[in-house]
């Protein structure tokens, strides 16, 4: 904390102190608690002299040359995905009805029908005896489980959110050793169920059994050291964690917004994939030799491969796009009850977020989700890269200088969305202004509060843990499944986690949303919800912001 590196304010006076060059301020002048009026300097940046606060008026369009852009790549996506279903050649999967005519060097139709080749009969055949072949009894089970699992996860997040609002504490606590003590049964469970399995010790070694035994004893060692290094931020990470579901609950309808816009996201794919799928039918056959003979061979048209590549990067970019439109959605809803009085909230924040989301904003939001997109995929070739040629100087140096570059982005991307939604700022001034406001503050900019992450990913697996376990009972007293039943609670299992997952993200970006209202809020001298200041104020100081203010604040 910042107490105990000294006076915080004296670090306060220090950070607001004007005189330095490499302070500069967004906003006006005001007297804090913290100390005597700030001073600026008026030659600085122009910006300084804003007042950062929630942007609750009409807001200008932002960024439009990457709106521009994107809208371009999906109207063209889309525009040679129909040229594509028209322009298809119907004789696409009948090469058997093609022959090689030497007159003419072509290929050539040996009659007017069309056949349908061996091939996707055979493909056809062993489908339907995969279907055919499978177990009703398995089947209806395994369906029935997962709707139920699914019906039930809408009420289970709903508890695990009251929960966690009311008994944050003893939630936390009563599932700290539950991280460990789960993980030690099923390992044990496993390894003793596998040794009296004739089938299954016949199939897996004992050595391989003890390796693997011994390789999870050593990741839940991992995790209980996590737990020990980090035992002294548990009180703060409660709080943290409280304040946010206190806040998320006050806006439940991103419940039905959020899903809805990821449903709304895979209507949008069902088109491409399909003109995807129309695609391979664009080409025609031509005479191919092999060993001095010849046959026909089916050549897509040379654009082909080119719309692969535009239509996959238009879903890549359309994916990022949703995924920072659902960070700006919450962190408008947020930012609009953080700044309102309790007796004042604005009953329609979510549809004003979602209104500026789509129009003012979508330009920003289409700039977020491009760099988000470059990352992932320069960083999915480095890592491809690294596993097949992982020695060679020359590509240590390149995977520092990539990973360099990535980290730099990832920098510059934390927070500059969530500040976009709370001022309807460009893309480039909200990353310049987060990171200005966070460092006068004495705030990190990469760093909230990592530890409630952890502990929610953790409460999440022990939930859907114990959720696993009761379904598989439930399924050895009312079927007959047998090993079966195992198969049927894992998968249930995944799926709770992932609607758990979903729910562990939405209030992430709620705890962001709401470090960046703190910090405007600190930034302004205000105090707008003293419940979040009585708990973010122990934060600790950006480690960057300490080391250059030690000197400032003791010459003080």
């Amino acid at each position: 904390m910042a107490a105990d590196d000294g006076d915080p304010t004296k670090f306060a006076a220090a950070v607001y102190d004007s005189s330095s060059p490499s302070h500069p301020l967004l906003s006006k002048p005001s007297t804090s608690a913290l100390g005597s009026p700030r001073r600026s300097d008026p030659e600085s940046d122009p910006t300084q002299f804003l007042q950062i606060s929630y942007n609750f008026g009409p807001r200008p369009f932002k960024d439009i040359p990457f709106l521009v852009l994107f809208n371009l790549l999906v109207l063209s996506t889309f525009a040679f995905g129909v040229f594509s279903i028209f322009h298809r050649n119907s004789d696409y999967g009948s090469s058997s009805s093609f022959t090689y005519d030497l007159t003419s060097s072509s290929c050539v139709k040996n009659s007017t029908f069309t056949k349908i080749s061996d091939g996707y009969w055979a493909s056809s055949s062993v489908m339907y005896a995969m279907l055919s072949s499978s177990d009703p009894v398995f089947d209806k089970d395994l369906i029935w489980t997962l709707v139920v699992t699914l019906i039930l996860s809408v009420p289970f997040c709903f508890s695990v959110l009251l929960l966690l609002k009311h008994y944050t504490k003893q939630i936390v606590y009563v599932c700290l050793p539950l991280f460990v003590l789960f993980p030690i049964f099923f390992n044990l469970y496993w390894f003793v169920a596998c040794t009296l399995s004739s089938s299954c010790s016949d199939a897996i070694p004992l050595a391989y059994r003890i390796l693997v035994l011994v390789f999870v004893f050593l990741i839940i060692g991992i995790i209980v050291w996590i737990i020990v290094a980090n035992w002294h931020r548990i009180e703060l990470t409660i709080q943290i964690v409280g304040v946010a579901s206190d806040a998320l609950s006050k806006n439940l309808k991103l419940f039905v917004v959020l899903p809805v816009l990821t449903l709304g996201l895979l209507l949008y794919y069902a088109p491409i994939v399909v003109f995807l799928v129309f695609a391979r039918f664009n080409g025609k056959f031509v005479p191919r030799e092999l060993d001095g003979e010849y046959f026909c061979d089916w050549k897509e048209d040379s654009w082909v491969p080119a719309y692969y590549a535009l239509a996959i990067l238009t879903m890549l970019w359309s994916l990022a796009v949703m995924v920072e439109m659902q960070v700006y959605v919450i962190s408008g809803a947020i930012a609009q009850w953080y700044f309102s009085m309790e007796d004042s909230m604005p009953k329609k924040c979510i549809r004003s977020s979602l209104r500026n989301a789509f129009g003012q904003s979508f330009g920003t939001i289409c700039v977020s989700g491009l760099l988000i997109c470059i990352v992932r995929v320069v960083r999915a070739i480095v890592d491809s890269a690294r596993e097949e040629n992982p020695q060679g100087i020359v590509n240590l140096v390149l995977r520092c200088c990539a990973n360099a570059l990535l980290g730099a982005l990832d920098y510059l991307n934390k927070f500059t969305i969530n500040f976009a939604a709370i001022t309807g700022e460009a893309y480039c001034t909200s990353a310049k202004m987060t990171y200005e406001l966070l460092r006068r503050n004495l705030l990190s900019a990469v760093f909230v509060e990592t530890v409630s992450t952890r502990i929610l990913t953790g409460i999440v697996f022990v939930l859907s843990a114990a959720y696993a376990v009761a379904t598989w009972g439930v399924l050895k007293g009312v079927s007959n499944l047998g090993v079966d039943s195992y198969l049927v609670a894992i998968l249930a299992w995944l799926l709770l986690i992932v609607v758990l997952a979903f729910f562990v993200h939405v209030l992430d970006n709620v705890i962001d949303t709401i470090y960046v209202c703190y910090a405007i809020d600190r930034d302004k001298g205000d105090v707008c919800k003293q419940e979040v200041h009585e708990v973010y104020v122990h934060l600790p100081i950006s480690r960057s912001s300490r080391s250059s203010l030690i000197p400032n604040a003791l010459n003080a």
